[in-house]
């Protein structure tokens, strides 16, 4: 119990930190943790507290899902690390911020790379012989990242918040194959369509959630926050999985009718 409560404090001093915390003391997250923060959650009387618990929650098991997903595809994390290298290869820490900068423009900042940049800052905070200058290198690549996520704004992620606003699984789901389309390149019948690819799509919402347990303050988040927390992160989950079903896993799918972006709900 004490080290429960231990990892729950330290989240709870550094609730932004929540995927560096989890890249560090990945073993400590176990079941018995979780039905901690369960118990915890049934002492209080007042339902924000409660809903307080319930959110930390979430977000701990959305952080530790990205992170055993990342460690089981050893051909991206092997990518991501090419990709951390060249960047501690910058002649300057402004060079190497712009290349963060540069890969998420690329649509190349993925959950692997943030997973790295992660593990390191965490290591680098942590550490006690680890001299200052480079604590800082660190760091300013750690804002650097959060800062390039709430940059990056494409379609899918307009098309993500549509979706997230639909309560009814089998109208978000028709939603969802009403949206994809079999390449990336393509005439839009419909003025302002949206178009994408369940590959494209996958890889976003991906970013998302580490974008919400970078920071739940995101931008590209700031709608959604007027939802539940908890009920976002399930209906996020459950898209990446539905992709990874009943779309990555099969033959490119038929052409459909694209969305028509103009018709979509405003938060």
């Amino acid at each position: 119990m004490e080290g429960h409560y231990d990892l729950l404090k330290e989240i709870q001093d550094s609730p932004t930190d929540i995927n560096a915390i989890v890249a560090r003391r990945r073993k400590d997250f176990t079941g018995e943790f979780f039905r901690y923060l369960n118990l915890i959650a049934d002492t209080f009387n007042g339902l924000e507290d409660r809903d307080a618990i319930a959110r930390l929650g979430t977000r701990c098991l959305s952080a530790v899902s990205a992170y055993d997903n990342t460690l089981e595809n050893v051909e991206t994390l092997d990518d991501a690390q090419a990709k951390f290298d060249d960047i501690l290869d910058s002649p300057s820490i402004d060079v190497a911020c712009q290349k963060i900068k540069g890969l998420a423009k690329a649509k190349a900042l993925d959950s692997s790379l943030i997973l790295l940049i992660n593990g390191a800052w965490a290591k680098a905070k942590e550490s006690t012989t680890m001299k200052e200058e480079v604590k800082d290198i660190m760091y300013q690549l750690y804002k650097a990242t959060k800062s390039s996520l709430r940059s990056i704004t494409p379609k899918e992620i307009k098309l993500l918040k549509h979706l997230l606003n639909i309560t009814d699984p089998e109208e978000r789901f028709s939603a969802l194959a009403t949206a994809f389309s079999p390449g990336d390149e393509h005439e839009a019948k419909i003025p302002d369509a949206l178009y994408t690819t369940p590959k494209e799509l996958h890889k976003w919402i991906k970013i998302m959630l580490d974008a919400y347990n970078l920071n739940k303050e995101e931008a590209d988040f700031r709608e959604a926050r007027q939802l539940e927390q908890p009920i976002v992160m399930r209906r996020l989950l459950i898209l990446k999985e539905t992709i990874e079903e009943e779309y990555l896993a099969k033959p490119p799918i038929e052409k459909a009718e694209p969305i028509d972006e103009s018709k979509l709900d405003e938060f």
